[in-house]
């Protein structure tokens, strides 16, 4: 990227915030290129009236989809039994409407992050597509460590910590000015990503717990929480990505940490984690398309 007058870069910014307020308040923050199928899920999965046979049906139109579910339900990490199963109602019951979820959440990353109209940002989308991955994962084997939070929702939410990036990332090719500077680009995404995912958790209508979770990511130092929450595991499972298996140096990052404190992140708690469930983290992470 070449350089930039950098009064001009930060007036870009402001004006590129705004805008994404704007449409944020609207309450009309469907993303770009984000596939139907995806969007009818998202929607159908959060009625309650919605019945197994819509879920099947829906999934049913797109066979690229159907097929990656199929190989969810497969997968070492979630037939435990060594059980196939062929037919997509079986496979969705093994999986539950949460997986589920983080599948169609993993489908539409891969079908943005190929989208041409958006190849100028393409690296950032494949940057996130690999984060969020990990840190479903992680979140996943962490909240079943902790035997206190649903690891399916934990999932769920660590596929969807990224959202507001997302967001971010696929307007930004809209404003041409923002691209003079990585700098720029990336200090939007730092300073407002939470932010804006909590807000379209909220008019997607996900759990509080979930919206919560996404919002407070980046917090490690929450006080008066007696026990470990959703917002723990996505925030931890954040910072365990970051280190992949380097256990010191998550030691180093979340010592005295609240959210660390509560998850009781010892050294052999982090061992088990990083290391013991490495082999659990791949093949999650591979059937959710990584």
């Amino acid at each position: 990227m070449n350089t930039t007058d950098p009064q001009t870069s930060s007036d870009a910014a402001f004006g590129f915030i705004r805008a994404l307020a704007a449409e944020l308040s609207s309450g009309n923050v469907d993303l770009p290129s984000f596939p139907e199928v995806a969007i009818r899920l998202r929607r159908i999965l959060t009625d309650p009236d919605s019945s197994l046979e819509t879920v099947v049906r829906v999934v049913g139109s797109e066979p690229a989809l159907a097929a990656r579910l199929l190989k969810i339900a497969n997968s070492a990490a979630i037939n435990t039994g060594g059980k196939q199963v062929t037919d997509l109602r079986r496979a969705i019951n093994r999986m539950g409407y949460n997986m589920v979820r983080s599948a169609s959440m993993s489908f539409a990353l891969a079908q943005i992050r190929n989208n041409s109209e958006l190849a100028d940002v393409k690296h950032y989308l494949d940057e996130l597509w690999e984060r969020s991955t990990q840190v479903a994962a992680f979140a996943y084997v962490l909240a079943r460590a902790s035997e206190q939070i649903n690891p399916d929702e934990a999932m769920l939410t660590g596929m969807m910590h990224g959202i507001g990036k997302l967001y971010v990332i696929t307007r930004v090719v809209d404003h041409p000015e923002l691209f003079a500077s990585a700098a720029a680009v990336n200090q939007i995404i730092e300073d407002w990503h939470a932010q804006i995912g909590k807000a379209i958790m909220e008019n997607w209508e996900f759990g509080d717990e979930m919206v919560a979770a996404v919002g407070g990511q980046d917090d490690m130092h929450r006080e008066g929480i007696e026990t470990a929450d959703l917002c723990d595991i996505i925030a931890v499972a954040n910072r365990m990505a970051s280190f992949a298996s380097d256990v010191d140096g998550l030691r180093l990052a979340i010592d005295g940490l609240a959210a660390a404190g509560r998850l009781r992140m010892s050294d052999e708690k982090m061992r088990i984690v990083m290391h013991d469930s490495a082999a659990e983290v791949a093949a999650l992470r591979n059937a959710l398309g990584a």
